[in-house]
């Protein structure tokens, strides 16, 4: 065989196949073999440009990854919805393409020598203040991610965020706007107002029978119930498998022992200390000083308490007299701390450079911890051994839990062999019910698929945490049904009385303004009582937060004439509110500090809108092809 297919391969049909092959590769590469099986299109064209599938999976696994963390220990990933997931990420994937072929299309550039710097920069590629090679690819490998992939995420960041900076920083503003604008903000007004309440109207209405039947009658499909069920379900629980009691007295011994092998005595040293701190002098005379202090308190002419309290710049520890108290090796910077550790008791050290100046050191007391005794440690670590053990058997007892209810036509066997209850939750439709199991997602979802309705399956272990676990069973489907008017008439009635009080509400408050807009004294218009404040500030606490707002959008009243308005309330009441009068401020001398800083503020944004609304302009205006 292998003999005729070499004769064939001397052909001339062989040799101009195998030609072809070859100039194909030299002109197209191997890609336009393989693409040929992978005509996948990509997920989306941005103005001819593909974003690629590689791009949208990582993404997505970013956010997904994000999302869980946020979500906690007890994260389930099936709540995540996947395909909306990967929609979002997609939009702005397509946006992140926008925004860069914007900053591309003017120029902008990031050089490979700008991306290095900000890689070696960044803190959590760094171990000990160094950029580490291996803690940056730890780093990358942890999101999924290639060296060559981060650096093109951060050459993508890096030029969209020059092209927003440049129209934020090149965004001004003028002090004649700042001015306009601080006056607006500081300018106060003269302001009533009157508060009907839709709690009197409510309760001066009569609602009949009638009425409430027909507002039943009209929407019957409102008052169906949601389909519910009944779980019966065991569960099983870590805590129930800890016992300190029957931990045997030989391996808390033993693990107290090993204790004691892994302890080490941590010395503390109580010392005080004095600083002169380093400015901009001459360095050899704050070395002088600190020399000359030392001697004055080695002679007796100043105790060390009184030189702390007089000359140390440490304010947290001069007023005690440069008292430290006690402290463990790792506290103080370095050679402060080497100093400290290899001087006798008493001893009062020569002066020692820092960062922050010279200090003057004084070894007050030296000890050394000692490691506790097994009366002390015994209970704690009874516990830890129980707790121990209480996870392995946890553990053991959850994968039978596991085999049994999957193997079980019911809850009954589970139960006899693990010595578990049978327990029973309330009704409760999709939505959830009131109890932590009802409103668990898990259980939601376990209670209302087609394996426990349909089939009368019993559900795998469920963890609603590291500790607990159950398996649940529909024990009862409740269909939807029609409420009876009965169920509902207290509801309608209400329902029905807040409409109508609200229409009436509304009704007097048109006729209030009617009647004042048409120049009708507010005694003559109504006997309710009206409030006043005069000069009243934005955000003032002397109206409600509605009627300071509102009071703030009326138009400026026209001669003697009041503007009028009405708003509604948080708790339903309506008010009227009337503008007297708009008192300018007087900004003619404000602080050029204050200026300045507002006109920072304003231009900043002012670049922000500027950019948004080009980003705007640039996606309406894409070709953008999603697939």
């Amino acid at each position: 065989m292998l003999q005729t297919i070499r004769e064939n391969s001397q052909g001339i049909i062989a040799k101009v196949i195998v030609g072809l092959i070859i100039v194909t590769f030299a002109l197209f590469g191997v890609e336009s073999l393989i693409g040929l099986a992978n005509s996948e299109k990509a997920p989306a064209e941005v103005n001819g440009e593909e974003i690629s599938a590689v791009d949208l999976q990582r993404e997505t696994e970013l956010q997904r990854r994000q999302i869980l963390a946020q979500m906690g220990e007890n994260a389930d990933p099936a709540a995540i919805d996947e395909n909306l997931l990967r929609r979002q990420v997609l939009d702005a994937l397509v946006s992140q393409e926008i925004r860069l072929q914007s900053a591309e299309e003017q120029g902008l550039y990031l050089s490979e020598s700008m991306i290095d710097q900000m890689i070696v920069a960044t803190p959590e590629f760094q171990v000990d203040g160094q950029f580490d090679p291996a803690q940056f690819e730890s780093a990358l490998r942890a999101v999924g991610m290639t060296p060559l992939m981060y650096r093109e995420l951060l050459r993508k960041e890096q030029l969209i965020g020059q092209e927003r900076m440049a129209y934020q920083l090149s965004a001004f503003s003028t002090p004649t706007q700042v001015r306009q604008l601080l006056a607006l903000d500081r300018q106060t007004r003269d302001i009533a107002w009157v508060q009907l309440s839709l709690e009197e109207v409510e309760a001066g209405l009569e609602i009949s029978d009638a009425d409430v039947k027909a507002r039943y009658d009209e929407d019957m499909e409102r008052f169906m119930t949601e389909p519910q069920v009944v779980l019966s379900y065991i569960e099983l629980n870590q805590n129930d498998f800890a016992d300190a009691e029957a931990v045997d007295e030989a391996d808390v011994r033993a693990a107290y022992e090993q204790e004691l092998v892994r302890f080490e005595a941590d010395e503390e040293r109580s010392a005080a200390h004095i600083l002169l701190e380093a400015g901009e002098g001459d360095e050899a005379e704050l070395r002088q000083q600190a020399e000359s202090l030392r001697e004055r308190i080695l002679s007796g002419e100043l105790t060390f308490a009184e030189a702390a309290r007089e000359y140390s710049a440490d304010p947290g520890s001069a007023p005690q007299g440069g008292e430290l108290g006690y402290n463990a090796r790792g506290v103080f910077v370095g050679p402060f701390e080497d100093a400290l550790f290899s001087m006798e008791a008493g001893e009062l050290s020569e002066p020692v450079r820092t960062e922050f100046g010279y200090h003057l050191i004084k070894l007050k007391d030296i000890r050394a911890t000692e490691p506790p005794s097994f009366a002390e440690r015994e209970n704690e670590i009874r516990a830890e051994l129980a707790s121990e053990q209480a996870e392995a058997n946890y553990v053991a007892a959850l994968e039978q839990l596991a085999d049994l209810s999957f193997s079980s036509a019911d809850l009954e066997v589970p139960s006899e062999e693990l010595g578990l209850e049978i327990q029973q939750t309330e009704p409760f439709s999709r939505a959830g019910g009131n109890s932590e199991l009802t409103s668990n997602a898990k259980i939601l979802r376990a209670a209302f698929s087609a394996e426990l309705q349909d089939e009368a399956l019993n559900s795998e272990p469920l963890e609603l945490s590291r500790e607990r676990a159950v398996v649940v069973r529909v024990k009862e489907q409740i269909p939807s049904r029609q409420l009876a008017f009965e169920e509902v008439k207290e509801r309608l009635e209400a329902e029905l009385r807040r409409e109508r009080a609200a229409a009436a509400l509304e009704a007097k408050a048109d006729e209030l303004l009617t009647a004042l807009e048409s120049g009708q004294a507010l005694n003559e218009v109504s006997a309710l009582n009206w409030s006043e404040v005069a000069n009243m500030g934005r955000e003032a606490e002397s109206a409600p937060l509605e009627i300071n707002r509102y009071a703030f959008e009326l138009p400026r009243p026209e001669g003697e004439a009041s503007s009028f308005g009405r708003v509604s309330l948080r708790n339903g009441d309506l008010a009227i509110v009337e503008l007297k009068a708009v008192h300018a401020a007087d900004v003619s001398d404000l602080d050029d500090n204050l200026v300045k800083q507002m006109g920072g503020f304003i231009a900043n944004r002012n670049g922000q809108l500027t950019y948004q609304a080009r980003v705007e302009a640039l996606e309406e205006a894409a070709e953008v092809e999603r697939n």
